[in-house]
């Protein structure tokens, strides 16, 4: 079997690329530039944009299966930002699986297509879509997975998987975010951190990939079905981001800023990134403070059924393979339009 995986080259990615290129399994990936971390797996590397038909055309030429897990995410920003990688992209891999002849597609979803106001406690897959989403990041990936969905078929088995907020060595945005976010010893974050909250660990959201992999390859008729992803393990945000901070030896008291204020923050920097029509993704947000403020963690039933899903490993085993992190090694450079709290932007 040869697989192609979309941006092979990102955090995700990357790790989809080890774990396949780990069983044997021919690997290539699509990606905008080269990577010097897919060299060293030696895994054969497309050039190219997924809003660009003919570069997937080419990338997906001659395999049998696509993990298609290249997206832009973020919590702030205009929906043309979004749109072509996330939905032109996602068309466009349908559309040449289709043209080749590949038989099993497996989308990267995300949790936050089910996002409402109120959180998620313990929800399943089966929860209706709600009748909006906050950000534009959330709605693009929300019209990425029903295309996915809608596509499935007998000429082409598909499986979207919805992982939440990614971490693990080389966590390019959750611990950096929180780094981000200390400014003398102080962790300004909105609420107390009470809220419970589900994390996916690298391995694990590349483990149910593969995972989703195999089944699609057993049946093809099983498919068309979206599985939320995760450590099955909910804590307290406080908790977690005090966790993961002392992994980057960095000590932070929490300081909790009053929800309505900072949910008017929210609103009025959401306003003022709209009117000088930025292009900031992680900027403070209406999305984010909602995420920051409010439970998200779900039922892992269908997955565990379906999949044979389980964590390979779990959330103290991960925090403990956490290498320190320098705060300053990583850019948050970006002018605000107007003031806002210091908060963390955390794709999820």
């Amino acid at each position: 079997m040869k697989v192609l995986v979309t941006g092979g080259s990102g955090f995700l990615g990357l790790e989809i690329c080890r774990q396949l290129t780990g069983r044997g399994i021919a690997t290539s990936s699509l990606c905008r530039r080269p990577s010097t971390a897919l060299e060293q797996l030696g895994i054969q590397q497309h050039l190219g944009d997924l809003a660009d038909a003919n570069a997937v055309s080419r990338a997906v030429a001659g395999c049998d299966a696509v993990i298609h897990n290249a997206a832009l995410a973020g919590v702030s920003g205009p929906m043309r930002l979004y749109w072509a990688p996330n939905v032109v992209g996602t068309r466009n891999v349908i559309e040449q699986c289709r043209a080749h002849r590949v038989r099993r597609l497996v989308h990267t979803s995300t949790a936050s297509v089910a996002f409402r106001p109120g959180g998620l406690e313990g929800v399943t897959e089966d929860l209706p879509r709600p009748p909006g989403h906050l950000a534009a990041y959330p709605q693009s990936k929300a019209a990425g997975e029903a295309l996915v969905l809608t596509a499935h078929g007998p000429e082409l088995a598909t499986v979207s998987l919805r992982p939440h907020i990614i971490w693990g060595p080389g966590d390019p945005h959750f611990a950096p975010a929180l780094a981000r976010a200390v400014r003398a010893g102080r962790l300004l974050m909105p609420g107390d951190g009470g809220n419970l909250v589900d994390t996916t660990h690298v391995r694990t959201a590349a483990h149910a990939h593969l995972l989703a992999l195999d089944r699609l390859q057993r049946s093809s008729e099983a498919g068309g079905r979206a599985y939320f992803i995760g450590q099955g393990d909910p804590r307290p945000l406080r908790e977690i981001a005090h966790r993961f901070l002392r992994a980057a030896d960095i000590n932070a008291r929490w300081c909790a800023v009053p929800p309505r204020l900072a949910t008017a923050a929210a609103a009025v920097s959401d306003a003022c990134l709209r009117t000088v029509r930025s292009t900031r993704t992680r900027a403070l947000s209406r999305f984010l403070l909602a995420e920051l403020l409010q439970p998200h963690y779900f039922d892992l039933t269908a997955a565990r059924r379906e999949l044979s899903f389980e964590p390979p490993i779990g959330f103290e085993a991960g925090l403990a393979e956490l290498t320190r992190t320098t705060p300053s090694a990583f850019d948050d450079s970006e002018d605000s339009p107007c003031p806002t709290p210091t908060t963390p932007s955390v794709p999820s």
